[in-house]
């Protein structure tokens, strides 16, 4: 075992110039660059999907209660339900509820004194709710609201506001709009510019207060569209769903549904994103791999005359075995560790100058998104150096086919 240590660190530790040489150097470098694209394509898939999921999420909640409709569309006006004050109070109590709040969709026309604009206000209450929508801010500030009225203030998303030319600060007039009704009109002030990076939502909808947007709907006041819950745990989403739906006080005319049941093309596109993760994923560590493969088998034809004389002095095939699967274990650990070293590089930068920048209407957001999970990183040097372990032990049985004769006179 000693000897076998020893000879494989001599080998690598060796200086003498040959063509095994280059092909270690290959080895290593590929090595080094397939274990560095591995981490990256981890920490930007999982980055990115987290980005997208927050955005969607923080604009809808994680769970949603509505009365039943055929469309469960997040686009569509919804069947008003009666506030019930005791079940928004028994939602509270759930373990992985961290939040309730009622809202309410309207459609309306946008004027100014030269443009006319269709838009979906999202009536939301004044509570805690509002902060979520500070991530998308871009110009201007957040409605402010006031124990005695309805706030005139909305949130105007920056695709309506560049094709009506407004700002913050400028005032618009909404014109509601019911069937066999006049419309009603309200003069609102633009108090800030929102962009999710979604379009299907920047082209749609103005945020504004549920006390001014559910009477505009005709409904009464204990009226209101549904519920968004934001939960403390976002994976157990549908575990908490249907536990709201079999609670005994649940009403049977109210449907419950996750934000991924309300828009789950959004939600299979990211999925895509992990299937082709994975697919990256794969080419790497089979380039990795053929890479090891390449280099050990060099080594070892390159050591015939070396495999003779051990042989000839009494060595065993398995003490020769291991000498070539240690000194390619010590050549996989350092590239490994080295590739680890360039994605962490790397993927610093990019977290701190976001020097690579993205399209946001073909990607939703406008920077690379960084998630770095230590256990993805781990798993990546671990899971390689597993396999290449696995596959070393090819190459190292051509020793046991090497007579002693012919390796010491091999030229």
């Amino acid at each position: 075992m000693k000897i076998a240590r020893f000879i494989a660190n001599r080998i690598a530790q060796s200086k003498q110039k040959s063509f095994s040489r280059f092909i270690l150097r290959l080895s290593f470098t590929a090595t080094a660059l397939s274990v560095a694209i591995m981490i990256i394509t981890m920490a930007l898939a999982t980055g990115f999907q987290k980005a997208i999921e927050d955005k969607i999420l923080g604009f809808w909640g994680h769970v949603r209660i509505q009365e039943k409709q055929a469309d469960k569309s997040v686009r569509v006006r919804e069947i008003p339900l009666l506030r019930n004050a005791d079940f928004e109070s028994r939602l509270l109590t759930h373990p992985n509820i961290k939040s309730v709040h009622p809202f309410a969709n309207q459609y309306a026309l946008l004027k100014t004194k030269s443009s006319l604009e269709g838009v979906l206000i999202k009536g939301i209450d004044t509570g805690s709710h509002w902060n979520t929508y500070k991530q998308f801010v871009k110009s201007g500030r957040l409605p402010i609201f006031n124990s005695f009225s309805f706030s005139r203030e909305i949130l105007l998303s920056t695709y309506h506001a560049n094709r009506l030319e407004i700002h913050p600060g400028d005032s618009v007039v909404l014109y509601f709009t019911q069937a066999g009704q006049a419309p009603r009109a309200r003069k609102v002030l633009i108090a800030g510019l929102y962009q999710t990076g979604i379009e299907e939502y920047d082209r749609l909808f103005a945020i504004g207060d549920l006390r001014m947007v559910a009477p505009l709907t005709g409904w009464d006041s204990s009226q209101v569209g549904g519920y968004e819950i934001y939960l403390k745990d976002p994976s157990l989403a549908s575990q908490t769903a249907n536990s709201i739906f079999e609670d005994e006080f649940f009403p049977p005319t109210w449907d419950v549904l996750t934000t991924r049941d309300v828009a789950p093309q959004l939600f299979d596109w990211l999925n895509m994103q992990v299937v082709t993760r994975n697919v990256l994923l794969s080419f790497m560590i089979i380039v990795a791999l053929v890479n090891l493969l390449t280099c050990l088998l060099v080594l070892v034809l390159e050591r015939i005359p070396m495999i003779g004389i051990l042989k000839a002095m009494g060595s065993t095939d398995p003490m020769i075995q291991q000498i070539f699967i240690r000194f390619g274990l010590l050549f996989t650990a350092a590239g490994i560790l080295m590739g680890t070293v360039i994605a962490l590089g790397l993927l610093w930068l990019q977290a701190r100058t976001s020097f690579i920048r993205l399209d946001p209407t073909a990607y939703y957001i406008d920077t690379i998104a960084i998630q770095i999970k230590p256990l993805h990183v781990l798993g990546v040097m671990v899971g390689t150096l597993l396999i290449s372990t696995i596959v070393l032990f090819l190459p190292s049985l051509l020793v046991k086919k090497i007579s002693p004769l012919r390796a010491i006179r091999f030229n």
